[in-house]
C-alpha cells in the first residue's frame, strides 16, 4: 500500500504554506464522505495542483530529447522540474488508463476495460476527495469513459467536457449544410450545453484558465485536470502551427521495416497487424505517408505547449507558481512505426511508456532525472499525499511525492513489480489479450486467446526489445518465475482471474490493404483501397443507415455523434 510520507506536506509548512493535519482514513472506507475531515486551517492554503493530461503522446515526443522538435514550455518543466523517465501505464488504451488514473485501481479492478459505453457505477475519482479536504476542482476536456454521455461526474466543482472523442474544431463532422445553419460541436458546461468556438486545445484553456480566475483572493487550493484531446489521431494542428514541420527529418524506428531479421521472434499477430489500420503498412486504412503524419502530431503538439506557456504564465504573474505542482502526464504512449505498429494497446515499450514531468518549485528539485518507474495508478494516490489526504483502501497504487520531492532516492525506492492488461477489443481485432510482467528490467509478454508466441525481453541489453528470450535456456527460470508472478497478480479483488469483455455490436475495423502483406486468408472484403469515406464506418454499431452509407460509398456517423 501507499507510503504515507508527508515530505512536500512538511516542505510547504517549512516555506510558510502550513496545512491542515488531518485524521486517518478508515480501513473500510469506500466512500468519499468518509474521508477525514480538515481541521482548523493554519495562516496559508495547501499546495495546488495542476494535472495536464495529453492524449497519445510518445514518451520521447518533448523537445529535449527529440532533435527538431520545439516545445519550450515542456522543456522548461524539465530544466526546473523532475523528469521521470520510466513512467508507465498499467493498461495502453485511454479510457481503461484513464479510470485508472482517476481511481487508483487496475482494469481488472475498475471494471473500463475498453472505449465503449463501460459502466462507471460503483467508482470512486480521488478528486472527491480532495473536495472533502477543501479543495475546489475543475475538470476540463476529454473524459471518453461512457462515451455516450458528456454529463458532469462527481468530484468536480467546474465541469467542461464532450461526448467521446471530440474534434479537434467547431465545424468537424459537420455537413456543409449543418455548418450553414450555424450547428457546432457542443460542449457541456456544467450540466449546459454550450456551442463549440475555437480549436479545441486552445478553448479547453481558455476554459481552465477563466475558472482559475474566479477565485480572486486565491483564498481556496484548487486541483485543475486539463485533460486534452490532443495528440490522439487524426491529428489537426490549429491555423498558426499548420505546416510548422513540413521539413523535418523524420527517422522512423529501424524495426519499422519488414525485415525477416525485424521479424525473428515475433508473433504473428504482430507480423500480420502491419496490414491493418494499427500498422504502418496500411495506417488507419490510408495511403498516408507516416513520415508526413508524424509530423502532423508534432504540429498538433505545438498547441499544447502553447496551452503549458500560458497556465505557467498564469501561475509567475498571479504568484501561484511557488505553491503549486504541475504534472504533465499522458494517457498512453504512441508507436511511430516500431515492429511495424503504430497507435497502443501493445505492451511494447512506446506503447507502455509515457512522458512525465513534475514542477513544483522549492518543493521539487530542478532538472532532476528521477529512474524509477512510476505507474499511472500512483497518480490518486500521490496527488491525495499532496493534499494530505490518507489513501483510501481501494487504491492499488502507492505515492510517489518522496521521490519527487527528493526525501528518497532511486537506491532507496523499492518499485513494485510493473504489471500491465489489455483486453481485446472486438473494435480493433488486430491486437490480442495481452498480460505482462516487468522485474529487475525483465519484461514477460503473453497473449489470451491465440495461437501465438509468448515473449521475454532484457531492457537493459535490449531496450528496443528486438531479441525474443522465451526460449533461451539461460532465462528459463526467470521465465517461470514470471509467469508465476504475473497469474498471481493479475488476480482482482475477489481473487479471481477473469477476462471481462464488451458486447460485440459490429464487425470492427478490420480491413487490410490490398496490394499489401498478406496474412492467412482473411475474408477478400477485407481487402479495400485506402482512404475511402467508409473507412471508420466499421467502428459503428451496425444499423440500416450505417448499411445504406456502406453500400453507396459514403462516411457514416450515429445521430448520437452528430
Amino acid at each position: 500500500m501507499a507510503n504515507r510520507g508527508k515530505s512536500l506536506w512538511k516542505l510547504a509548512m517549512a516555506s510558510g504554506a502550513l496545512l491542515a493535519a488531518l485524521s486517518p482514513l478508515a480501513a473500510e472506507a469506500q466512500t468519499p464522505e468518509s474521508a477525514p475531515a480538515t481541521s482548523q486551517r493554519q495562516a496559508e492554503k495547501p499546495m495546488n495542483v495542476i494535472f495536464v493530461l495529453v492524449d497519445d503522446l510518445r514518451f520521447d515526443a518533448m523537445g529535449f530529447l527529440t532533435p527538431g522538435l520545439k516545445t519550450p514550455n515542456i522543456d522548461f518543466l524539465r530544466k526546473n522540474g523532475s523528469y521521470f523517465p520510466n513512467a508507465v501505464v498499467t493498461s495502453s488504451l485511454c479510457s481503461p488508463s484513464r479510470a485508472t488514473i482517476l481511481t487508483g485501481q487496475t482494469a481488472r479492478n475498475h471494471g473500463v476495460i475498453d472505449n465503449h459505453n463501460s459502466s462507471e457505477e460503483g467508482l470512486i475519482f480521488f478528486p472527491s476527495y480532495m473536495q472533502s479536504a477543501g479543495y475546489r476542482t475543475g475538470f476540463f476536456g476529454k473524459w471518453h469513459m461512457g462515451d455516450d454521455t458528456d454529463a458532469p461526474r462527481p468530484g468536480f466543482d467546474r465541469w467542461v467536457s464532450f461526448k467521446g472523442q471530440g474534434t479537434y474544431y467547431p465545424t468537424d463532422m459537420l455537413s456543409p449544410e449543418q455548418i450553414a445553419q450555424g450547428k457546432r460541436q457542443m460542449l457541456n458546461v456544467d450540466g449546459e450545453h454550450v456551442k463549440r468556438r475555437e480549436y479545441i486545445t486552445t478553448e479547453l484553456t481558455d476554459y481552465a484558465l477563466d475558472w482559475l480566475k474566479e477565485d480572486k483572493d486565491n483564498s481556496q487550493p484548487f486541483f485543475l485536470y486539463l485533460s486534452h484531446k490532443a495528440v490522439h489521431s487524426d491529428p489537426e494542428p490549429a491555423p498558426e502551427h499548420e505546416g510548422e514541420y513540413a521539413d523535418l527529418n523524420v527517422t522512423l524506428p529501424a524495426s519499422a521495416k519488414d525485415t525477416p531479421e525485424n521479424n525473428e521472434g515475433k508473433p504473428l499477430w504482430v507480423q500480420n497487424q502491419r496490414n491493418s489500420w494499427h500498422g504502418v503498412d496500411f495506417p488507419y486504412h490510408t495511403d498516408e505517408d507516416f513520415h508526413d503524419y508524424v509530423r502532423r502530431y508534432f504540429e498538433t503538439l505545438s498547441s499544447v505547449d502553447d496551452s503549458l506557456g500560458r497556465i505557467l504564465r498564469y501561475l509567475h504573474k498571479n504568484d501561484l507558481d511557488k505553491n503549486t505542482m504541475v504534472v504533465f502526464y499522458s494517457d498512453n504512449g504512441y508507436l511511430f512505426g516500431d515492429h511495424g505498429l503504430i497507435d497502443k494497446r501493445n505492451a511494447y515499450e512506446p506503447s507502455v511508456r509515457v512522458p512525465m514531468l513534475v514542477y513544483a518549485p522549492g518543493h521539487v528539485p530542478a532538472n532532476e532525472t528521477v529512474e524509477s518507474v512510476v505507474r499511472n495508478l500512483d497518480l490518486a494516490p500521490t496527488f491525495l499525499d499532496v493534499a494530505g489526504v490518507p489513501e483510501p483502501s481501494q487504491m492499488e497504487g502507492k505515492s510517489f511525492l518522496p521521490l519527487a520531492t527528493g526525501k528518497v532516492d532511486d537506491v532507496q525506492w523499492k518499485s513494485d513489480d510493473f504489471v500491465y492488461e489489455y483486453y481485446w477489443e472486438w473494435s480493433f481485432p488486430q491486437t490480442p489479450t495481452t498480460f505482462a510482467i516487468e522485474r529487475d528490467r525483465l519484461k514477460y509478454i503473453q497473449y489470451h486467446g491465440v495461437w501465438d508466441l509468448e515473449e521475454l525481453y532484457d531492457l537493459d541489453k535490449d531496450p528496443e526489445e528486438m531479441h525474443n528470450l522465451i526460449n533461451d535456456p539461460a532465462y528459463l527460470d526467470k521465465k517461470i518465475e514470471l509467469r508465476r508472478a504475473l497469474y498471481e497478480q493479475l488476480a482482482n479483488n475477489d481473487g479471481r482471474h477473469d477476462i471481462p469483455y464488451g458486447e460485440r455490436t459490429s464487425e470492427g475495423l478490420v480491413w487490410r490493404k490490398k496490394d499489401g502483406p498478406r496474412a492467412a486468408d482473411f475474408p477478400d472484403r477485407w481487402y479495400v483501397e485506402p482512404n475511402l469515406p467508409t473507412k471508420f464506418n466499421g467502428y459503428f454499431p451496425d444499423t440500416e443507415a450505417k448499411l445504406k452509407a456502406d453500400e453507396e460509398g459514403k462516411t457514416y456517423v450515429p445521430a448520437s455523434r452528430k
